[in-house]
């Protein structure tokens, strides 16, 4: 069951179904410190999902750590943030099997990042399960300069690669893990709507 309620969107904007145990299939569990509690309703709805998998925690509290270690998981990795994550993440995509679950579950930039890996390493998509939990903040991408803001949590923002103020954009690239942002003064040089929050 998703944790947030996000308001509808274009088709592009992702959703998240939440997720649901796939019982003793091979499974790979990448979870940040708020997505650890969906892990923990997961195995709590059926205790043997752990059975066979490895988890991920990105960024995880240590007392968060031993909650999910409690559970006995097949393995268990911790990683600082996701580019130290990015690596075992290939590693463990990598080694899956046929009919490997992907379980994520947490913030749209760690989510919207592993599925892109996962997808570019040829997991189908209807292997990918996601349950948004925590912060909304977005994992960005300038349409301008190509270059990636991480945890933007206002609208415009403004790009951390060159300086152009941008409009949070729901369009979502699946293929890149990121959402849209296009510079809000193009046509009207100057011209910038006062910022707000981002709100789910």
């Amino acid at each position: 069951m998703p944790n947030t309620e996000f308001s509808p969107s274009i088709d592009s904007r992702p959703t998240y179904a939440g997720l649901v145990s796939q019982g003793a299939a091979h499974g790979i569990m990448v979870a940040d410190d708020a997505g650890a509690e969906a892990l923990c309703d997961l195995a709590s709805s059926d205790a043997s999902v752990m059975d066979h998998a490895h988890v991920l925690l990105v960024g995880a509290a240590a007392e968060t750590f031993g909650r999910i270690e409690t559970l006995n998981p097949r393995g268990l990795h911790g990683a600082p943030d996701l580019a130290a994550a990015t690596p075992l993440i290939h590693r463990l995509l990598s080694e899956a099997r046929m009919g490997t679950a992907l379980y994520l579950a947490g913030s749209e930039g760690l989510m919207g990042h592993v599925s892109a890996l996962a997808t570019g390493a040829g997991l189908p998509l209807e292997a990918i399960q996601m349950e948004h939990r925590g912060s909304i903040a977005r994992r960005m991408q300038c349409v301008h300069c190509k270059g990636i803001t991480e945890d933007v949590t206002t609208d415009p923002f403004t790009c951390s690669h060159c300086g152009l103020t941008l409009f949070v954009r729901d369009h979502f690239s699946r293929r890149l893990g990121v959402f849209q942002g296009v510079c809000v003064d193009a046509e009207t040089p100057g011209e910038v709507p006062e910022t707000v929050e981002i709100r789910a």
